[in-house]
């Protein structure tokens, strides 16, 4: 991982997370930019980062970086992603990538055309016990999926500034927490749902608040996903087959999975990775995909989520300020 520079935007729990995952292979990253200066050259005094930017577009004209993890609201990723791939940089961008699926294909078409990578930084992408889960399913250990169940409930406050609550920073519980009940699900969907019904309960400030979301495929495979901002739910997903269940706690970045067999009852508990190295994986992933081009990003998966959240995000009539 010191063969390419790294530059972080934004200095807050991820790019923390990030440097430390950098540290964790031996690597430092070369530059960090912020909006708060200040805050930027703290974080490099933290890291031993070698560039702070005065101005963080700077960013975008260094020679020197080839890669920049974008770690900024939701709302700003289009604008810096766009800079980013016009001045040649690959970007591995937090999730969601973007606000909706308009803005993702015009930065996927704009990366295509210079070559370059961008990518969602998907945990569940990347995390070796998922690679493994999908081999294995792919495999019959569950016989055909049929029913995938995903909760993801979070308790915040009622503090309607905060980014969770917050229209101007396109807060609510599908972007934030959504995406990934609908990254796993997909990861194990034989194809991407095209019939999609979902209820919803706004927050007091306009975002999605709570929500039950029921898809299907062409192949009949259903989920059924249940997402809440102020209701504390276990992160647990289940895919069923014919033939038996996988159940994962905390799938977010889960190192663990129980396969129950449906004949028998007979319980088997699937280990594999570390949930610490979780940002570790999405990079070394991210070097490869740039290296060899060898499509573990999961790109397609990316613009399928999207189009499912935008198009849910349509049919409640959920707009951002960016989206007027």
């Amino acid at each position: 991982m010191d063969k390419l520079n790294w530059a972080v935007l934004g200095t807050g729990v991820v790019a923390n997370q990030m440097a430390q995952a950098m540290q964790g292979v031996g690597c430092k990253l070369y530059a960090v930019g912020n909006r708060t200066h200040s805050k930027a050259v703290d974080f490099a005094d933290k890291y031993g980062i070698e560039k702070v930017y005065d101005d963080l577009n700077d960013m975008f004209y260094d020679d020197n970086v080839d890669v920049i993890y974008i770690t900024s609201p939701h709302n700003t990723h289009i604008d810096f992603i766009m800079k980013a791939l016009e001045n040649g940089k690959h970007i591995l961008c937090e999730k969601s990538i973007t606000l909706n699926s308009v803005e993702l294909e015009k930065a996927l078409k704009k990366a295509d055309g210079k070559n370059l990578v961008l990518a969602e930084a998907m945990t569940i992408y990347h995390m070796p016990l998922y690679k493994k889960l999908m081999k294995l399913v792919a495999n019959g250990e569950i016989g055909d999926v049929s029913m995938i169940q995903a909760n993801f409930g979070s308790y915040k406050d009622y503090d309607m500034k905060n980014r969770f609550f917050n229209m101007n920073l396109a807060g609510g519980a599908m972007l934030d927490i959504g995406v990934y009940a609908i990254s796993l699900a997909r990861c194990f969907l034989k194809s991407k749902p095209d019939n999609v019904i979902s209820t919803v309960k706004f927050a007091p400030s306009g975002v999605d608040e709570m929500s039950g979301i029921v898809m299907t495929n062409k192949e009949g495979q259903m989920t059924v996903i249940s997402l809440s901002l102020h209701t504390k739910q276990p992160k647990r997903c289940v895919i069923c087959g014919d033939k038996g269940y996988i159940e994962i706690m905390e799938y977010p970045r889960a190192c663990k999975a129980t396969i129950v067999c449906t004949e028998t009852g007979e319980r088997k508990e699937i280990c594999e990775g570390e949930t610490e190295r979780a940002l570790q994986y999405e990079m070394e992933d991210m070097e490869e995909e740039i290296s060899k081009r060898s499509g573990c990003m999961l790109r397609e998966y990316t613009k399928d989520v999207m189009e499912i959240m935008t198009d849910i995000r349509n049919e409640w009539g959920l707009k951002y300020p960016e989206e007027q």
